[in-house]
């Protein structure tokens, strides 16, 4: 059984949209000239008009220990070019059969298409946007004159195959355009773009042109022509960078990460997806009874996003143990009751890796608790 929301957690989510409905106006004069101070708020989602990046070669020529690492995150890879996707590569015919439609992912030298036969009729498009590194899978975006499509199967790694995609009916499609895909609206084509790839979204206008692919560095810390302007003539203003890591836990978890990764503010909307909100880690830490403001619960605390993701679950016990006693120790001030069952690999606990069967993957999930054995999904 789930937590109930409490009072606190309420109070979040009206700041939450609060803040929100102040929107991109209150923050966009000064990031449109490429200035960011610490006393305003820049949201990945939310990029102004007239915002220009200079490109994370940039970022590289200082920064080179980081850029170096950072190139091989989830988030780095978060959408993959076509010519050189490693998932379409590696995977160069791709097929599967849903009632009459026959499906067909073919690697064509540099470019993939995507194909669905009834048997009378074919539709064969190329495949111009893949989204997702492959960790888990790929889902691709089609176009046709002009209208952007989602494919209605993905390529999911567990499998090393395809399969519907995530959200899709797995019903069989009643036409052969509805095998192709699904149409996807304008709000929908820049969410994917503003949470896949970097500087596509500008002031809700979607500019491919400007795209670069995966989330780089400006992505997440603003424009940064005059911070490489100010560094290359020596000075270290931070001013003119945004950091998110001086936003409070809350605000950092619940509205910088949240931005692409879902959280409180959606609240009604994910508790009705019911299993497959775990993919949403804001959303279920959010759920746990020791989340707070407190930037030691927040999603930088465990997870450094200049490197890749750690899956060794000894890694986060020195995170755990900057809340928790070791087990059989007494607990410290300010610190919370130690666990009377380990004292190491407490992710295995009280992080449970939950199967969502349609993607064909293990998600952790990031609702903190005792997770029981044979326990119904605590939504």
């Amino acid at each position: 059984m789930s937590r109930p929301v409490s009072q606190y957690s309420l109070t979040l989510i009206a700041i939450i949209l609060g803040l929100l409905a102040v929107g991109v106006a209150s923050w966009g004069p000064s990031l449109a000239s490429g200035q960011v101070s610490s006393a305003q708020r820049w949201n990945p989602r939310r990029v102004p008009a007239g915002a220009e990046f200079v490109g994370d070669q940039a970022c590289g020529e200082c920064h080179k220990k980081m850029f170096g690492a950072y190139a091989q995150t989830g988030m780095a890879l978060a959408m993959e070019p076509v010519a050189d996707s490693r998932v379409l590569v590696q995977n160069p015919q791709l097929s599967m059969r849903v009632g009459p439609y026959s499906y067909e992912i073919k690697r064509n030298g540099k470019q993939s298409s995507y194909s669905v036969t009834d048997g009378k009729e074919t539709i064969s498009l190329p495949i111009v946007y893949a989204f997702g590194q492959g960790r888990m899978g790929q889902t691709y975006m089609l176009q046709q004159e002009g209208k952007f499509y989602e494919s209605l199967v993905s390529f999911y790694n567990e499998p090393k195959g395809l399969d519907f995609t995530i959200g899709a009916s797995r019903s069989v499609p009643e036409s052969l355009t509805a095998a192709v895909g699904r149409l996807l609206t304008p709000n929908e084509v820049s969410s994917c773009f503003s949470c896949h790839s970097t500087g596509a979204v500008t002031a809700g206008q979607v500019r491919l042109d400007k795209l670069a692919h995966g989330v780089r560095c400006e992505a997440c810390h603003g424009p940064g022509g005059q911070h490489v302007a100010a560094a290359k003539e020596g000075e270290s203003d931070t001013k003119l960078i945004f950091n998110p890591g001086r936003l409070s836990g809350d605000e950092l978890t619940q509205q910088f990460c949240a931005s692409c990764h879902r959280g409180a503010e959606e609240f009604s909307l994910l508790r009705s997806m019911e299993i497959n909100n775990v993919r949403f880690q804001p959303y279920r830490i959010f759920l746990s009874k020791c989340y707070s403001d407190d930037r030691k619960i927040s999603c930088t605390a465990c997870h450094n996003p200049h490197e890749p993701l750690k899956e060794d679950a000894a890694h986060y016990d020195p995170k755990c143990l900057a809340c928790h006693a070791l087990k059989g120790k007494p607990a410290t001030q300010g610190s919370s009751s130690s666990c009377p069952v380990a004292n190491k690999d407490c992710t295995t606990c009280h992080m449970a890796k939950i199967e969502v069967k349609p993607a064909h993957f293990k998600f952790t999930d990031h609702y903190i608790r005792i997770v029981k054995p044979g326990e119904k999904f605590p939504n």
